[in-house]
């Protein structure tokens, strides 16, 4: 028998990622793949990192050069608001980890200064527009109706907004019960 909801056994925090089951209709998370930023009692936020708009970075930020990157919906939630996440550690001070190897904000002196140096590339730095957040519980309510998948992947591939697929690209190297869900159309009714 198909398991439509494969059991991960990855604990949900912060670095993990959520990925969408495979017929969640929400417009902002329908095969979306959402690094977590933070998870605790209060709540959890976290950004999507495949659902991208088409602008360039000093469309959205006259204080920003344009960089060679594509920029993210990062949810519904500041979309009035520019985030970032990147690989630079200590480069950006005050700067606060996510996971290995991806760092969350930081001075944002620093940054523009990095950028205008030419010292980034697009693999260093992600940008977004709004967040994800969910409220005390609601995340762990969403996990137990099997909303999402918890999972884990590289900063490489995390960094990379170059990868056209990524929802299949992460499912598919989990293994053969994961592989098989990006087979499925997202409409049930079209099985």
């Amino acid at each position: 028998m198909f398991d439509f909801t494969p059991n991960s056994k990855i604990p949900v925090g912060p670095g993990k990622i959520l990925i969408a089951e495979p017929f969640l209709a929400d417009p902002y998370f329908k095969r979306s793949v959402v690094l977590l930023c933070e998870h605790s009692d209060e709540g959890s936020f976290g950004f999507v990192l495949n659902n991208y708009i088409e602008m360039d970075l000093d469309q959205l930020m006259d204080q920003l050069p344009n960089i060679d990157t594509r920029i993210s919906i990062g949810g519904p939630v500041k979309n009035s608001n520019l985030f970032y996440i990147h690989s630079l550690g200590n480069k950006i001070e005050n700067s606060v980890p996510i996971a290995e190897g991806i760092y969350m904000g930081g001075d944002f002196d620093a940054l523009q200064h990095l950028l205008k140096l030419g010292k980034l590339d697009r693999n260093q730095i992600r940008f977004f527009v709004g967040y994800s957040g969910w409220s005390a519980n609601q995340l762990n309510e969403e996990l137990e109706q099997n909303s999402w998948i918890v999972g884990e992947a590289a900063a490489d591939l995390l960094m990379n907004t170059q990868v056209d697929d990524l929802w299949s690209t992460i499912l598919n190297t989990m293994g053969k019960d994961y592989r098989r869900l990006t087979n499925l159309p997202s409409d049930p009714k079209l099985n």
